[in-house]
C-alpha cells in the first residue's frame, strides 16, 4: 500500500489529468474504431481495402499534424504552464470531434464531405500532438519520486482506456443498430459523445493545480524553442524519436490496425474482431501499472529493453500466426504476447522522456521528438500495411514491424538509466 501514499492534492491532480487524457484518446481512437463503417460514406468505392486505405490516409494526416501541435503546445506548456497546455489541447479536440459528427457525406456534398473529415482530423492531430507532451510532463512532474513509474504509467493506462471506451461504444451500437444503420448514421454517435465529454474535461482541467517543477523555475529561464532543443539536447531528442518510432508503430499495429487486420486479413466478422481487441486491451490496460511499478523497482531501461528486443523477436511470428487463425480465443491469446512486451514501453516511455529534459524545455522535449517519430512510423502503419496487402506482399509488413521495434531497442541501449539520473528534481 506504500505505493499509494501520495498527498491528496497530487492524487486529485493525477486523476484529473488522467481523466482528460482518456477523453482525448477516446476521440482519437473513435476514428479508427468506426472507420470500417464510415469509409463507404466518404469514399464510395467497391473495394473494401481501397476504402480503408482512403480513411487510413486521412488517419495518417492527423499524425502529420501532431509534430506541429507538439511544437506549438510544447512551447505553450513550457511558457504558460502544463495546466494551460492541457486545457488548450482538449478545446481543440472538441472542435475536431464535433466537425466529424456533423460532416456531410460524399453523396450529399461531394468532395466537401471528405474535406471536412480531413480538416477535423487535422484539428485532432494538433490537439493530440500537444496532449501527449503536456499530459506526460504533467503526470511525471506530479508523481512522487519513489513511485514515479507507477503513477506516471496512468498516462498510458488512460490512453488505453480511451480506446476501450471507443470500442465499447462500438459494441453497444453494434448490439442495437444494424450494420446498415451504423453505416448510414450510427457512426456519428461516438463523435457526438466525444465532443460532449471534451466540454466536461475542459471545465475540469481549468481547476487543476500547476506542477511544482513549473512553479519552481527561475523567472529568467531560457525560452523553450526547437532551436534550443536541438542545440542543447540533440542526442536525447534523436533517441526519443527512435524510441517513439518503434513504440508508436508497435502500439498502432496491435491496438489500432489490428481490428482491421482481423477483419480484412484473418477473416473475422467486424463484431468478433471488435470483441477480440476489447479483451486484449483489458489485459493491456492492467499491465500498465504493473510495468510502471516494476520500473520503480528494477529501473526504466530493463522494461524498455523487454519491448525493444522481445517485441522485435515475436512480431513476425505473431502476425503470421494471426493470419491463419480462425479461433477468436486463439487470436486473443496471440495478441496478448506482443501487447505484454509492449507494456515495457508504454508504461514507462512518457516518464523516461520527461526525466531526460530540464523543466524549462521539458514540455517541448517530450512532445516534439515523440510526435515526429510517431508520425513517421506509427501514423503510417495502416497505409503501409494496406498498401502491401494490395500489392500481394502483406508478409513484408510483418518484418517491417519487427525492424522498427528493433530500432527502439537500439535507442534504449544508448539511453541513460533515468531512474538514477532523472532531471525531475522535485520530490
Amino acid at each position: 500500500m506504500k505505493a499509494f501514499s501520495i498527498p491528496r492534492k497530487r492524487l486529485i491532480s493525477i486523476i484529473g489529468g488522467s481523466a482528460g487524457n482518456l477523453v482525448e484518446w477516446y476521440d482519437w481512437f473513435a476514428y479508427a474504431s468506426f472507420a470500417i463503417y464510415f469509409a463507404p460514406v466518404f469514399f464510395p468505392k467497391a473495394d473494401p481495402t481501397a476504402q480503408l486505405l482512403s480513411t487510413a490516409t486521412i488517419f495518417a494526416v492527423g499524425f502529420v499534424m501532431r509534430p506541429i501541435g507538439a511544437w506549438i503546445m510544447g512551447r505553450f506548456a513550457d511558457a504558460r504552464g502544463r495546466k494551460a497546455g492541457l486545457t488548450l489541447s482538449v478545446a481543440l479536440m472538441f472542435g475536431g470531434s464535433l466537425l466529424i459528427a456533423v460532416a456531410p457525406t460524399y453523396a450529399a456534398a461531394g468532395l466537401l464531405g471528405p474535406a471536412t473529415l480531413l480538416i477535423a482530423r487535422m484539428l485532432q492531430g494538433l490537439s493530440l500532438g500537444g496532449e501527449y507532451g503536456a499530459s506526460a510532463t504533467y503526470l511525471s512532474e506530479m508523481a512522487p519520486r519513489e513511485h514515479r513509474g507507477f503513477w506516471a504509467s496512468f498516462q498510458y493506462l488512460t490512453l488505453i482506456g480511451g480506446q476501450l471506451c471507443a470500442i465499447f461504444v462500438a459494441l453497444i451500437l453494434q448490439a442495437f443498430l444494424t450494420e446498415a444503420e451504423l453505416t448510414a448514421w450510427g457512426w456519428r454517435i461516438p463523435f457526438v459523445i466525444g465532443a460532449l465529454l471534451a466540454i466536461g474535461v475542459y471545465l475540469l482541467r481549468r481547476n487543476l493545480a500547476e506542477t511544482p517543477s513549473f512553479i519552481n523555475q527561475a523567472v529568467d529561464r531560457p525560452a523553450s524553442t526547437a532551436r534550443l532543443l536541438w542545440k542543447e539536447h540533440r542526442r536525447e531528442s534523436i533517441l526519443v524519436g527512435m524510441l517513439s518510432a518503434g513504440g508508436g508503430l508497435g502500439a498502432y499495429t496491435y491496438i489500432t490496425y489490428m481490428q482491421k487486420f482481423l477483419f480484412n486479413t484473418a477473416g473475422f466478422d467486424k463484431e468478433t474482431a471488435t470483441w477480440i481487441i476489447a479483451a486484449a486491451l483489458l489485459w493491456f490496460a492492467a499491465m500498465q501499472p504493473v510495468f510502471g511499478a516494476l520500473a520503480d523497482r528494477f529501473g526504466r531501461k530493463p522494461m524498455l529493453l523487454l519491448f525493444g528486443i522481445g517485441g522485435a523477436i515475436v512480431a513476425a511470428p505473431t502476425l503470421f500466426a494471426l493470419e491463419r487463425t480462425t479461433s477468436p480465443v486463439a487470436a486473443t491469446l496471440l495478441i496478448l504476447v506482443p501487447l505484454t512486451l509492449q507494456s515495457g514501453y508504454t508504461a514507462n516511455n512518457a516518464l523516461v522522456k520527461a526525466e531526460l529534459f530540464p523543466a524549462h524545455i521539458r514540455g517541448l522535449g517530450v512532445a516534439l521528438p515523440y510526435a515526429i517519430g510517431n508520425a513517421i512510423f506509427g501514423g503510417t502503419v495502416e497505409m503501409v500495411a494496406l498498401w502491401l496487402k494490395g500489392q500481394g506482399v502483406e508478409w513484408l509488413f510483418y518484418f517491417y514491424v519487427a525492424a522498427v521495434i528493433a530500432l527502439a531497442g537500439i535507442a534504449t541501449l544508448l539511453l541513460p538509466e533515468t531512474k538514477e539520473r532523472s532531471l525531475i528534481v522535485e520530490d
